[in-house]
């Protein structure tokens, strides 16, 4: 994801202290100074911050999401993010399928850090989630209320059928 940014060494700071990116280039592309962050060896960027966005300008960005492999990893980004600077908002939220957390960065940009849960319930789902919980306790009502739902399913039977879909389309 790339994005245009007011303030580069504020957001540059944000980035690297709050998701632990690292710079991997920096340079300037079109008369604008340019950062490229990533925090996988394998991917040259995976966010790029580009200098030059007027104050007040609109961006047509929603968000930028992140995958991570748990919910305590979820958690450990809520402890980090809820008394960092520059963070103007965040909260979380259960999908049902997925738990987030969503964090707005200094100059408004909302980022999603993620993981899956091992349920599907139709889309969209977006319950307040009380990341202070124990990850067992979330896991446990998430559970429960998901098996409440219309359409539930284990995620692997609602994956099977998107697989089954998209096959369906390549032929």
């Amino acid at each position: 994801m790339g994005f245009y940014v007011t303030d580069l060494p504020l957001m540059e700071e944000f980035y690297t202290r709050m998701l632990g990116f690292v710079v991997t280039d920096r340079g300037e592309a079109r008369g604008n100074p340019i950062v490229f962050l990533s925090g996988d060896p394998r991917e040259h960027h995976q966010v790029v911050l580009v200098g030059g966005r007027p104050a007040g300008a609109f961006t047509q960005i929603n968000q930028i999401s992140f995958r991570v492999p748990q919910l305590e990893d979820v958690q450990a980004a809520w402890l980090r993010a809820k008394d960092a600077p520059g963070v103007q908002r965040l909260y979380g939220t259960n999908h049902g399928n997925a738990w987030s957390l969503y964090i707005f960065d200094p100059e408004g940009n909302r980022i999603e850090i993620f993981c899956d849960s091992d349920w599907y319930i139709p889309q969209p789902r977006t319950d307040d989630l009380d990341l202070s919980k124990s990850a067992d306790d979330i896991r446990e009502e998430s559970e429960r209320f998901c098996r409440s739902c219309e359409g539930f399913m284990p995620i692997a039977q609602y994956q099977q059928g998107v697989a089954e879909k998209i096959a369906a389309g390549r032929r």
